[in-house]
């Protein structure tokens, strides 16, 4: 099967002024679609022509191949944890795994901002379902939790071409923008909930 490029959940330009369309032009429409091209190119005549994105990322050895597959499911992954009307705060079932784990809601944001910010060149940052908890992990260039048998919940891509348009080198105000603003709880809700009992 081609692996396609999914449409994002929402206009180019809904993200903005957080994110703008400029950036999604990019991001989206360059290496988002690159990396889908070159998986494309990898996989023609092999005997991964007819496996899931899920299956490729899963079972590649380190590599091209590795590389380009788990960057086409990060960032699928990446655009879904946003929303034009995110930010705010999870509920339910979600907010209290989140309290059970990190002690409350804010110090799970004070920490994944932390992780993102720290995390050293490019990369992700992710919240995953870890055993009977929740935990923050931070993968480097195209590493993903997909890899390693976690759940992903909510990830944010700290790659440059991320925020480099918008933020330049402010890479802790794109993360504050991310968190409060942008972070789509419904998206991580709807995780958690495909997750439990898992």
């Amino acid at each position: 099967m081609t692996i396609e490029l999914p449409p994002l959940p929402y206009a180019d330009d809904a993200l903005a002024p957080h994110i703008s369309d400029r950036t999604i032009s990019f991001h989206y429409g360059k290496h988002h679609a690159a990396y889908v091209n070159n998986l494309n190119g990898l996989i023609e005549g092999t005997e991964l022509a007819d496996a899931s994105l899920e299956d490729i990322v899963r079972t590649a050895e380190p590599g091209g191949l590795f590389n380009n597959a788990a960057q086409v499911w990060n960032h699928t992954f990446y655009w879904n944890c946003m929303s034009p009307n995110g930010g705010g705060e999870p509920t339910g079932e979600l907010a209290a795994a989140i309290a059970a784990s990190f002690g409350s809601v804010d110090a799970f944001k004070a920490q994944f901002k932390a992780d993102a910010v720290g995390n050293f060149g490019s990369g992700w940052t992710w919240l995953v379902r870890k055993g009977d908890g929740l935990a923050i992990v931070k993968t480097d260039d195209a590493d993903t939790p997909l890899a390693h048998g976690h759940a992903a919940l909510l990830t944010i891509d700290v790659w440059e071409h991320a925020y480099y348009l918008d933020y330049q080198n402010a890479r802790p105000t794109y993360v504050d923008t991310f968190i409060e603003h942008l972070l789509n709880w419904d998206f991580v809700a709807a995780n958690f909930a495909a997750t439990s009992g898992v």
